[in-house]
């Protein structure tokens, strides 16, 4: 029962940011609650178990630059687990997969003509180390990249990335949207000036349950608009972490499994195939090697769809045939008798729609409520380091 004599809190929602939100309230002294109507806490962190460890249903790495998760990591004592691992990327073109991880990777490229490259990389350096972001939000990513980086690097780099992570809104979305993307990453590398990347060993997840330790979550608990009137009689404060109104999602698809197989030695792997059913294919113990796995590897097949494509109505089979097909296509030595788990994991409302002049959605809703997502991550990406950053800046915000 909450006590009287404190203020309390409701947090409607047990992702990342409501959780950390409700973590921030009970430190400067609330009674917290939090309602969640999943079974499971931790939303786009929510976990899994695989190959005997906990895994992200959708795949994560953090940057040198998410400083952050980095402090909560610290301030929950996981420290130790989080681990800095070299990068390695290669791109998925024509038929040829290439390694493209630096400057000597993009002068080696062939599907480029040197003028492109040279273009390529002065565009790349210029994004990394400007901070103005004001600039490019009038602009869609595609005319910009079409003007500065070429017509032809937009067309084998930049249109299969922007199709394949927003398809039918690729031409409207906003160059600061890109901007960030290749801003926030370019800090994140070691003294030898390669990309290391940030993971867990056994996975994100612990910050959610660390986080849960400390709260009172009531699951299986939907909050409609007849039960919110009774939460706003009820408790001082409301923070909804629900989807917000006035703008589009489009949703996610993955497919995780465990194989005795190594497809490749790279960790990222970029589909730049506008007919390929999946964006990218992460082999996850490339970063993080196999031997906390069973000695198995782990994978990653990861695509963005809009919310009416079939992939949220045919079944789990007819997703990994589709899946599964290409994959033998692109890479003839797949076995699939040799994988040994395997998990399919769908999101409808995966990734906010960041159009030109893109308004971020308020805050503050009415006296006691506001609403928190990740819609309001702006101009950076979504990720579990700005859904730390978006909550302790509500928290000041109303200031408690």
């Amino acid at each position: 029962m909450l006590k009287m004599n404190r203020k309390r809190a409701a947090i409607i929602g047990a992702g990342i940011g409501g959780l950390v939100t409700g973590y921030e309230l009970k430190k400067k002294g609330y009674e917290v609650r939090i309602f969640e109507k999943e079974k499971e806490i931790g939303g786009l962190l929510g976990d899994f178990k695989m190959s005997d460890q906990r895994l992200e249903k959708t795949y994560h790495h953090i940057f040198k630059t998410d400083k952050e998760i980095i402090n909560l990591i610290e301030e929950l004592g996981l420290s130790d687990k989080l681990k800095w691992h070299k990068s390695s990327v290669a791109l998925f073109y024509d038929g040829i997969f290439y390694p493209f991880s630096g400057v000597i990777d993009l002068l080696k490229f062939k599907e480029l003509d040197l003028i492109s490259k040279i273009r390529l990389g002065i565009v790349y350096l210029w994004l990394k180390f400007d901070k103005n972001f004001s600039k490019y939000e009038n602009v869609t990513a595609t005319d910009w990249m079409k003007k500065w980086a070429g017509k032809e690097a937009y067309k084998v780099i930049w249109k299969p990335l922007l199709k394949g992570k927003f398809h039918n809104y690729a031409d409207k979305i906003s160059m600061a949207w890109l901007w960030a993307r290749i801003h926030t990453r370019g800090g994140s590398t070691n003294e030898k000036g390669e990309e290391v990347l940030g993971y867990m060993e056994g996975g994100f997840g612990q910050i959610i349950n660390k986080l849960a330790e400390k709260l009172e979550i009531k699951l299986s608990y939907k909050v409609e608009s007849k039960k919110l009137k009774e939460l706003e009689k009820d408790f001082d404060l409301i923070i909804d972490t629900r989807r917000t109104k006035n703008v589009d999602y489009i949703g996610a698809v993955d497919l995780v499994f465990s194989s005795t197989q190594s497809l490749s030695k790279y960790y990222w792997h970029n589909i730049n195939d506008l007919k390929s059913p999946f964006l990218v294919l992460v082999q996850h113990t490339n970063l993080m090697g196999n031997k906390n796995y069973n000695d198995k590897n782990i994978y990653y097949l990861g695509t963005y769809v809009p919310q009416d494509h079939k992939y949220f109505k045919i079944s789990d089979k007819e997703i990994e045939k589709e899946f599964f097909d290409y994959l033998k296509k692109i890479k003839p030595e797949f076995d699939e008798k040799q994988i040994r788990e395997r998990k399919i994991f769908r999101m409808k409302n995966a990734q906010h729609i960041v159009v030109l002049s893109y308004k971020v959605p308020s805050y503050k809703v009415n006296k006691n409520y506001y609403q928190l997502n990740f819609a309001q991550i702006y101009p950076e990406d979504r990720g579990i380091n700005f859904a730390v950053k978006e909550a302790r800046k509500l928290i000041k915000m109303i200031g408690v």
